[in-house]
């Protein structure tokens, strides 16, 4: 049996489940969130937690077994804690500003850079070279700071770009001259 899908997870107070068929929709402190599920996985909720189960031990059931718990666990922990990422600015001039919604990104073009964030996901400016992308889904949080990070990618010659915190830039040595 899958040890993901075999676990299961438990539901903190003051988060409140509602399963109808294949979709389950979970409302905490933080916010909401909706997700649809394979039809073959079932989901039930007793005694203060969720489990999954799976019609048989066929290889494709075991494998949306353990996807439909991580991706419950994930629920769970965004609509409690949320989920963050941060992302650093490197580079002479390379600076962000928030206004609302809008990310405003000066990275060495000719033109700033405006970044519409999506729905259920906020932007954040720590300093000018830290941003902060926060939210309840994590899915719709990796794939804004990966948006982001992609407007000037980090390069390998001065490491200068968007890189998430803490990532390494391999630095790769330029020209010699003879």
């Amino acid at each position: 049996m899958s040890r993901v899908g075999r676990q299961t997870i438990p539901i903190p107070n003051g988060v409140s489940v509602t399963i109808q068929g294949t979709r389950v929709k979970i409302k905490g402190p933080k916010g909401e969130i909706e997700r649809e599920f394979h039809p073959a996985m079932q989901v039930v909720q007793a005694d203060g937690e969720l489990r999954v189960k799976r019609p048989s031990d066929r290889r494709d059931h075991r494998a949306l077994h353990g996807l439909t718990g991580s991706l419950l666990a994930s629920m769970m922990k965004g609509v409690v804690d949320g989920f963050q990422k941060k992302l650093e600015i490197v580079g002479v001039g390379y600076r962000a500003e928030a206004k609302g919604k809008t990310l405003r990104l000066h990275l060495g073009y000719s033109h700033p850079i405006t970044y519409e964030a999506p729905e259920g996901v906020k932007l954040g400016v720590d300093s000018p070279t830290v941003v902060t992308v926060a939210g309840v889904d994590k899915e719709k949080v990796g794939q804004a700071a990966a948006e982001i990070r992609a407007l000037r990618p980090p390069e390998p010659y001065k490491g200068k770009g968007i890189r998430y915190q803490g990532e390494q830039v391999r630095r790769k040595a330029g020209k010699t001259a003879v």
